[in-house]
């Protein structure tokens, strides 16, 4: 087999691959036993035709396609194997057949883009803001009261409606007198307050009673996710069918029994200052990251396919498409219910993934130049911390990963961490 490399421009290379007649000839003996078991041929039990009567009917040609199909990719990759140390394709190629006469060689094209060469500017000594962590009192207690919310009595009251009551209604929604799509509802539960319905909307049913029934007029958002209704004026018929009101236990020593482990309120306070102090603290050297990521990229020059931008896009509608899963929600649905275009949500991540593939080379490089190694206890350790995060035993984690092939990603991510460690550790935090 004989191979010859062509760079097309920074991003983009072909190959052109001659597959020798011996070799070829394996692929259409491979394609006539397939091909052999579709056809009658007179005088044969099915698929029991020798070769060359198939062809002598049909012509060398009805095995050609087949016979392509399994020689082409094979070639390729056997191509690949022999240009790797020059040439990394990051894309499915595309192939051009050049010959595929009898009496000579196959002769194929493939066209592929190429992981970019990244030229890094300054990665050490640059200036990084430090981030301050600080918990406060008045942290504390917003926390507490959130838990006074959470755990307060929900008592039914007949009415009139204050903000914060909790309502079950009937509604019925009209724009220009007719009822549209998604605008009815039956004992739907609605907390006063909590701005999760139309502007407008919550604050107009304050003051009602137990079966009242009132008109409510809103105008829907111009930026509302409904096409049809954005800047529409309407009107909800809503009977108010159970009004229930919050009653909220006593922030005191029985409080922090009742809704934690700790026996009173002391211990309550500290654990949940720990705890946000930990949040905080986390986040803070998330954003820190972030943030050495974004500045060590800008500094250097690459140029990045499509094609990578376009992979990473689809690793993160897939990641979006599992959420919504997780919360019940049919991709397809989510999409009409909010008149999304597929190709409009691929364009809201299209920065964000440009950024992220951006990073990814730049630290790999980093990674490359500072000779940055990934351990076996490195990999012992992450899984061991992955083990505890899920609840699982490291050893069946592990072999969970290995067949499923994560090992080798586990090792990049872990390389890639080392790689802003290293950067965090150079800089200069101002």
């Amino acid at each position: 087999m004989k191979v010859s490399t062509e760079k097309l421009d920074k991003t983009k290379a072909q190959i052109t691959v001659e597959i020798p007649e011996e070799e070829f000839e394996n692929s259409l003996q491979k394609a006539y036993r397939i091909v052999i078991k579709k056809v009658n041929i007179p005088g044969f039990r099915k698929g029991k035709a020798p070769r060359r009567i198939l062809e002598n009917i049909y012509g060398r040609e009805i095995l050609i396609e087949d016979a392509l199909q399994d020689a082409i990719p094979t070639a390729y990759l056997k191509a690949l194997e022999e240009i790797k140390d020059d040439y990394k394709p990051v894309s499915e190629p595309e192939y051009d057949l050049v010959q595929a006469e009898k009496g000579s060689p196959v002769i194929f094209k493939a066209k592929f883009d190429l992981k970019p060469e990244v030229k890094l500017g300054q990665y050490k000594d640059i200036e990084l803001e430090k981030i301050s962590v600080e918990i406060t009192d008045e942290d504390v207690e917003k926390e507490l009261v959130q838990m006074q919310q959470r755990y307060a009595k929900l008592i039914v009251v007949d009415g009139p409606a204050i903000i914060g009551d909790v309502l079950s209604i009937d509604f019925l929604g009209k724009v220009d007198g007719q009822p549209f799509e998604g605008g009815a509802g039956e004992n739907y539960t609605l907390e006063l307050g909590s701005n999760t319905f139309i502007p407008g909307f919550e604050e107009q049913l304050t003051g009602t009673n137990v079966h009242e029934t009132k008109d409510v007029a809103v105008t829907f958002p111009e930026d509302y996710h409904a096409e049809n209704l954005k800047g529409k004026d309407a009107v909800f018929t809503v009977t108010v069918k159970e009004i229930k009101r919050k009653e909220l236990a006593d922030l005191d020593d029985e409080f922090a029994k009742d809704v934690s482990e700790f026996a009173n309120m002391q211990e309550l306070r500290q654990d949940i200052k720990n705890k946000l102090n930990k949040a905080a603290q986390e986040n803070a050297d998330s954003e820190l990251k972030s943030n050495a990521i974004k500045r060590v990229a800008e500094n250097a020059e690459l140029d990045i396919p499509a094609s990578m931008i376009e992979k990473r896009i689809d690793r993160l509608i897939q990641d979006f498409e599992y959420r919504l899963q997780q919360q019940g929600i049919i991709f397809d649905y989510y999409l009409q219910a909010t008149n999304t275009k597929i190709e409009d949500l691929r364009n809201s991540y299209r920065a964000g993934a440009e950024a992220s593939v951006r990073g990814d080379l730049v630290l790999e490089e980093i990674a490359r130049v500072e000779q940055i190694t990934v351990t076996p206890e490195d990999i012992d350790k992450e899984i061991d911390k992955m083990a505890e995060t899920y609840k699982q035993e490291p050893t069946k984690l592990r072999e969970f990963m290995e067949k499923q092939g994560q090992i080798s990603a586990l090792e990049f991510g872990i390389m890639i961490d080392k790689a802003i460690d290293l950067i965090i550790a150079e800089a200069k935090t101002v």
